[in-house]
């Protein structure tokens, strides 16, 4: 397996990979290059000589979104004439229509779905500077979310000992910060790190190291000027070694969250998700072998043992099924309270630097890695999740995802219109969650590790019993030795 492990590695190195924070590759058209000059500009801004409802223009020809505009009446136009209502637009794309250079004035009835500058968010050291800031700004106010513990905690994962702001891993970006990164492996020099690329996707470029001598590079690169235009830069994180299986296998969350305005900011997180599995039982000295570490599905799927039934995903209700019946009746309330408190931090981080444009909203994909402790640990959030689809339930996910964010960010019943204050009626949230600002009124709940003694009188109840096997849902089957998953009395709402 590790001769598997190296091949792919040389694969990715010779492939390369995107310099965006896409899930999708950016297999799209672009828009004609600036050069043809301000004709094809102002050509944009005409709206169209007979406006016959809505139109919509898409990069990506996946089913979730041509399904959900063709169900709704919208007919579809070429992106590049500007008679598009409604743009569901790669980030390449984007970035032109914004571009300092070659501004472009949308009308007042067009919307499209990324913010000129949500790179703050997605790339992976600008997240962990905005973060930092983010600390250190609600310290300097006193605001008790800034709380921390005392001196003498020991300190883990996160490297800090703040009460509700540790949400990251102890990270580092390099090679600016290696001189820190140093001081900090000296700390614990038995630690296991993770090397990632600040504008790649996929798992491209990623990598595990336990010794200073395979950073040799960005030692060089630390003691050498290079205009940071031409140089790469890294995040070096600490590595979550005790992550929670399942089956002895790795797996991390991913969740969908909508944000259609950063001032005031509003988002909404999408109660469906699912887990991504790695392909390989977890261990932790093989460092080397990503098929045990790294849960990209696009890694994941060249492993001979991924198996196309399932895709190596678990759905979310799922996993909260085997959380209470593993852990204890409402352990997956507790964790999903503090995976809302952790998203909810990292807009709030963002949210100062974002350019708010009336005309923008954006669905980001989260991931989320759970230690052994029922931690939630953000990892990276992605400006475009993916919505290939490699199962039937991963396409009836996203469809319903894309069919309930059009229900939010568009009016109801008419055109989009940059005068809208954006808030739509309670009733077409359906499957969301209002991500609403953290107050601290009490230090963090533990989470309870073993389930409470049950009484030995019976009691009656009118609720179904429910497992995952009851669900109509292809799920990957627990590996020799693991429980099977008890039937749980309450399904998770």
């Amino acid at each position: 397996m590790k001769r598997q492990a190296s091949a792919l590695r040389n694969l990715r190195q010779k492939c390369g990979g995107s310099y965006t924070s896409d899930d999708d590759l950016p297999e799209v058209k672009l828009l004609p290059s600036p050069l043809m000059g301000v004709p094809f500009i102002q050509s944009r801004l005409r709206p169209p000589k007979s406006q016959k409802g809505m139109y919509y223009s898409t990069d990506w020809e996946k089913s979730a979104l041509v399904s959900n505009f063709q169900k709704r009446g919208w007919q579809q136009v070429p992106s590049f004439n500007g008679e598009w209502n409604f743009y569901w637009a790669s980030t390449q794309n984007c970035r032109y229509i914004f571009g300092i250079d070659h501004p472009y004035r949308m009308r007042s009835d067009q919307v499209i779905n990324h913010f000129p500058n949500s790179v703050e968010l997605s790339r992976k050291d600008l997240l962990i500077k905005n973060i930092k800031r983010y600390r250190k700004d609600l310290e300097r106010r006193g605001d008790p979310l800034a709380q921390t513990h005392s001196p003498d905690t020991e300190l883990g994962i996160g490297g800090t000992r703040y009460m509700h702001l540790d949400i990251i891993p102890m990270t580092f970006v390099l090679p600016s910060d290696y001189l820190l990164f140093v001081e900090a492996f000296h700390r614990n020099p038995a630690s296991t790190w993770i090397v990632k690329p600040c504008g790649k996707s996929q798992g491209v470029g990623i990598y595990l190291v336990n010794k200073l001598s395979k950073l040799k590079k960005f030692a060089y690169d630390a003691r050498t000027f290079f205009p940071p235009i031409n140089r790469d830069t890294y995040v070096i994180s600490k590595y979550i070694d005790n992550p929670l299986l399942i089956g002895g296998k790795k797996f991390d969350l991913r969740l969908f969250v909508l944000v259609t305005t950063f001032n005031p900011l509003k988002a909404y997180l999408y109660n469906e998700g699912f887990c991504r599995f790695c392909t390989e039982k977890y261990d932790q000295t093989e460092i080397d072998n990503v098929f045990m570490h790294l849960t990209n599905v696009s890694i994941q799927k060249t492993n001979q043992e991924y198996n196309s039934t399932h895709g190596g995903k678990w759905p979310l209700q799922n996993l909260w099924l085997y959380l209470d019946s593993m852990r204890g009746e409402g352990v997956s309330e507790m964790l999903w309270t503090r995976i809302i408190e952790t998203i909810r931090h990292s807009l709030d981080a963002v949210a100062p630097v974002m350019a708010n444009d009336r005309h923008c909203f954006e669905v980001y994909g989260y991931d989320i890695i759970i230690d052994n402790n029922l931690k939630p640990w953000l990892i990276e959030c992605n400006t475009s999740p993916s919505l290939h689809s490699t199962t039937t339930n991963d396409r009836m996910l996203k469809s319903r995802l894309i069919d309930n964010v059009l229900d939010v960010v568009v009016p109801p019943k008419s055109l989009p219109d940059e005068h809208w204050d954006k808030t739509p009626d309670p009733e077409l949230l359906k499957n969301f969650t209002v991500l609403k600002p953290i107050s601290v009124s009490s230090p963090p709940t533990e989470v309870p590790i073993r389930r409470k003694v049950r009484s030995t009188k019976k009691r009656k109840t009118k609720c179904t019993a429910i497992s995952p096997t009851a669900v109509n849902i292809s799920v990957p089957p627990p590996a020799e030795g693991e429980p099977k998953i008890r039937k749980s009395t309450k399904e998770r709402r």
